[in-house]
């Protein structure tokens, strides 16, 4: 090697630094602004996650957190899929919700490529995790869920219900009490849990499944009423509530959790300065009072144990959706 050689080989060190993404790299992060894709529309559960922690995010990073709403594919496959393939390097983040696991399982029940794969991932830290909650207009007939049972089965097939997609949270959870309580149910999917929230406020459809942050401000305002809880126990904003369990359904047990996700190359400097950040966000007194004001309390947890929540629950999910079997 010449002389002209070893100059330009020093001068070229300092950009291969920069583009290590080792501990040089980590020391530096954020750089830059940080995207996190949220992959359902406003006004659902994602949404009511990510937007708190974005805010609190920016004050620990020091970097703003964008909050991109890629909806579309259903049950949130497209914002997935985009932050799978999205550069590993902690600029473009995923918050999202148990579907995650999901959405895989359908693509291969049709016999089609999936769009991404769980082990793309890799868990940073559970945000929240509440159960989905059956709602129904507060004009409607039904008082208690034994009613909207009863009524089912005398016109199986015609009362409707909205989802945020073939697949995903809350079509699994309705399908997961319908197959319990021997009922046929219309399923009318929508592009994410805020219009389907819009469809069942406007008439179009008759019942939802959803969490108890997006339901609260409209049972508040009289606009709907809560029939069952699909978690194993009763939650503090809807105490009057009865578990579906507690009714005799003992196979539903549903969650809709929302957590944070990078993907699975991420370096290792960058994820722990992550973990740390989220630590205090989730933390934080703002955090904490926007979830309890929207009814949905935290339910932290950082990556180890995270990523055990997502291998057990994934697990049972993927069983109900090969029960539910093809939906077109």
């Amino acid at each position: 090697m010449d002389r002209r050689d070893v100059l330009r080989a020093a001068a070229a060190l300092p950009l291969l630094r920069a583009a290590l993404p080792g501990p040089a790299a980590a020391q530096t992060y954020p750089a830059r602004n940080i995207t996190m894709i949220v992959p359902f529309p406003a006004g659902g559960q994602a949404d009511l996650a990510a937007r708190p922690v974005a805010m609190a995010l920016e004050r620990v990073l020091g970097k703003a957190v964008i909050v991109d709403n890629r909806a579309g594919g259903g049950g949130g496959s497209v914002g997935n899929a985009a932050a799978a393939r999205a550069e590993p390097d902690g600029y473009t983040l995923l918050m999202t919700l148990s579907s995650l696991a999901v959405l895989p399982e359908a693509d291969r029940l049709f016999d089609r490529p999936a769009a991404y794969e769980v082990s793309q991932f890799m868990p940073i830290a559970r945000v929240l995790a509440d159960p989905t909650l059956l709602a129904v207009p507060a004009s409607a007939p039904w008082k208690t869920a034994q009613d909207f049972v009863e009524d089912a089965k005398n016109r199986p097939g015609q009362i409707t219900y909205g989802s945020s997609g073939p697949y995903g949270t809350l079509h699994v959870a309705m399908e997961m009490f319908a197959n319990s309580a021997g009922i046929k149910l219309l399923h009318v999917p929508f592009r994410g849990a805020g219009p389907a929230l819009t469809a069942i406020l406007g008439g179009t459809v008759q019942a939802i499944a959803a969490a108890p942050g997006t339901l609260k401000p409209q049972v508040d305002d009289g606009k709907l009423r809560v029939l069952g809880n699909c978690g194993a126990q009763r939650i503090a904003s809807f105490p009057d509530v009865p578990t579906f369990q507690e009714l005799g359904y003992k196979d539903v047990e549903m969650y809709i959790w929302a957590g944070l996700f990078a993907q699975s190359s991420l370096p290792a400097p960058i994820a722990t300065r992550l973990r740390e950040a989220m630590a205090q966000v989730m933390a934080s007194p703002e955090v904490l009072k926007a979830f309890e004001t929207s009814g949905s309390l935290v339910a932290y947890q950082d990556a180890p144990a995270f990523s055990e929540f997502v291998a057990t629950d994934s697990k049972r999910l993927i069983a109900a959706v090969k029960k539910i079997g093809k939906v077109e």
